[in-house]
């Protein structure tokens, strides 16, 4: 999928106002049993959903696919898209290059990607987010999976300075149920999940949401399992011409989330923020000045 296209999920949300009730009836079906609910038949799916078989043709006709055939077409294109690996990544990139320097090619993909990432979080669930991480009352945790943990870790040590009791959770199964015994009902776990999604993130965040715990995702366009399980759910752009997926728009989405909990506690955050510092230079931490 192009950077900044949006998915088939977040075309049925958007169109939710346009609809017919028969159409919100099956499209709200749909997004709840995305993408398994598009890979059956148009009867299978009628059923299912308590609408006729001309619905579900119309509702395709009206995403602008002709027909369902090419809706499903679609739905199979963004599930190849979750499962591909960086070698065929690559090859696909390479073969539809651009003319020009990587540096041009790869920042012209970037850029595409935070302003698509920015057009598309709900700037609602981003203040009510900010809100349960900044509230004292809560302990926050932060997770994520091979290459993710990284935007974890950052996140951990930057909050570990704006306010106590944050902690971060290694994606390995022996280090789950000291942690999981500290999380109580109400406590913030934030989570990344991009593809090829990762059963531990999965099973961690599953956990989690059983405790009670609000889980704050921060996933791709392609929605990783752990949505299932997550309060709020931010998908960004991660497309670039590279074998991997790019973090960038990732790290823009942690910082602003940083600062924006960090205003909502500025007071006792400057308060820490002075005893850090005493405490850095009284250990002589950084050097100084020559």
């Amino acid at each position: 999928m192009a950077a900044g296209k949006a998915t088939i999920e977040e075309q049925l949300r958007g169109a939710i106002d346009t609809m017919t009730r028969a159409e919100r009836q099956l499209a709200g079906h749909v997004l709840r049993h995305y993408p398994l609910a598009l890979l059956g038949s148009v009867t299978q799916l009628a059923r299912a959903a308590q609408v006729s078989s001309p619905t579900v043709v119309r509702l395709a006709q009206k995403m602008g696919f002709g027909g369902y055939p090419g809706l499903q077409g679609a739905v199979r294109d963004e599930l190849e898209a979750r499962l591909e690996g960086p070698l065929s990544k690559h090859d696909r990139w390479s073969a539809r290059a651009p003319e020009g320097h990587v540096l041009n090619r790869f920042a012209d993909a970037v850029l595409g990607n935070l302003q698509a990432t920015l057009a598309q979080i709900d700037q609602q669930d981003f203040d009510a987010a900010a809100h349960l991480m900044a509230d004292p009352a809560r302990k926050v945790f932060a997770t994520g999976g091979r290459i993710t943990l990284a935007m974890a870790e950052y996140f951990v040590t930057h909050m570990k300075v704006i306010r106590p009791e944050v902690e971060l959770l290694m994606p390995v199964s022996n280090a789950w149920p000291p942690a999981l015994l500290e999380m109580r009902r109400g406590d913030v776990l934030l989570a990344f999940d991009i593809r090829r999604y990762e059963n531990n993130v999965l099973q961690l965040v599953e956990m989690a949401a059983e405790q009670g715990a609000e889980v704050v995702l921060v996933t791709d366009p392609w929605i990783s399992p752990a949505a299932a399980h997550a309060r709020y759910r931010f998908s960004v752009q991660v497309e670039v011409p590279s074998a991997w997926d790019s973090t960038v728009a990732i790290q823009l989405l942690v910082e602003t989330l940083m600062a924006a909990v960090q205003d909502l506690t500025w007071q006792s955050t400057a308060e820490r923020m002075a005893r850090l510092e005493a405490l850095y230079e009284r250990a002589r931490f950084f050097r100084g000045r020559k």
